[in-house]
């Protein structure tokens, strides 16, 4: 049953069942006798029988919910004995948000030099992408806002609050002030992230604030672009002072604080909420926990 558990779990998350078979690496009859199976065991239609994927059935869509759970359980389990066996090993996939990338380092460096036999992938994401996929078993942990949108029922661990700072041309007519508003902000060409960013989000928000139409001229999903433009001297940005400081800006770049309101927000470590977690994740909580200590002496 676990195995056609993986294969509802897989066809939630992929909405096709072409998809879903091949990220279960199955024929597509293997994984359509596999779902049927487990309607048989279970005693009810699970799929909205079609040509193509059309849907769940209330009992298929609280299924589905059941086997994120007992499949949470069962590679805990296989993790916890790995790791009587031969230590802590394995694979540790983050999902972080653009402007929490810089960040990720603080955890994977402290973590692999205590773990070495343990591997790391990391992917950038928005938030709400980042919920789903540890709903769905994809990630281990996610780094993320904490405390603007709903998180859901997950675990967390604040590491740093985000503060915002215009990146502009120094030899322009914000280049040398210590501070500016955001009033001050709204009126410059603007490149900023993409508005399914919670960043973005945020920002918008604080720019609305201002009472001035404000609408960027170039949006991208990578800081990296963003910067880049501004390097140009002929646009400004709004990013995170932790991005502004791990990108090395070149003295044509004025990097400011924007004030007036001064405002922050909280960027953590999220974990799903399941008890008792791997024990890969239970040493990142820790390394995190480390980490947001240090941060904040």
């Amino acid at each position: 049953m676990i195995r056609q558990l993986e294969f509802i779990l897989a066809l939630g998350r992929e909405r096709h069942f072409g998809k879903a078979a091949a990220a279960c690496n199955v024929s597509q009859p293997t994984l359509s006798n596999g779902v049927k199976a487990l309607e048989d065991a279970l005693g009810v239609l699970l799929v909205q029988r079609s040509s193509k994927f059309v849907g769940f059935t209330p009992e298929g869509e609280r299924v589905v919910e059941w086997a994120r759970r007992i499949l949470g359980d069962v590679r805990g389990l296989r993790a916890d004995l790995a790791a009587l066996r031969h230590g802590l090993e394995g694979h540790v996939r983050i999902a972080a948000i653009p402007t929490a990338l810089p960040m990720v380092a603080e955890l994977t460096t402290p973590f692999r030099a205590r773990y070495p036999a343990v591997r790391f992938s990391i992917l950038s994401r928005t938030s709400r992408e980042i919920l789903d996929l540890l709903d769905n078993l994809e990630i281990e942990a996610g780094l993320s806002y904490l405390d603007n949108e709903p998180v859901g029922q997950v675990r967390t661990v604040p590491l740093y609050d985000e503060r915002y700072h215009l990146l502009t041309d120094s030899g322009g007519p914000l280049g040398e002030r210590a501070s500016v508003t955001w009033s001050e902000v709204a009126p410059l060409p603007l490149c900023l992230l993409t508005p399914d960013m919670q960043n973005r989000r945020i920002i918008d928000q604080m720019l609305r604030n201002t009472g001035l139409s404000t609408t960027p001229t170039l949006v991208s999903n990578s800081t990296i672009v963003l910067v880049s433009h501004v390097r140009t001297g002929k646009w400004s940005s709004v990013l995170p002072k932790v991005v502004a400081e791990s990108l090395g800006l070149p003295p044509t770049v004025s990097s400011i604080p924007i004030v007036d309101p001064d405002i922050a927000h909280s960027v953590g470590l999220i974990v799903a909420d399941r008890e008792p977690t791997t024990p890969l994740v239970a040493a990142l909580l820790a390394t995190a926990r480390e980490v947001a200590r240090a941060f904040a002496r």
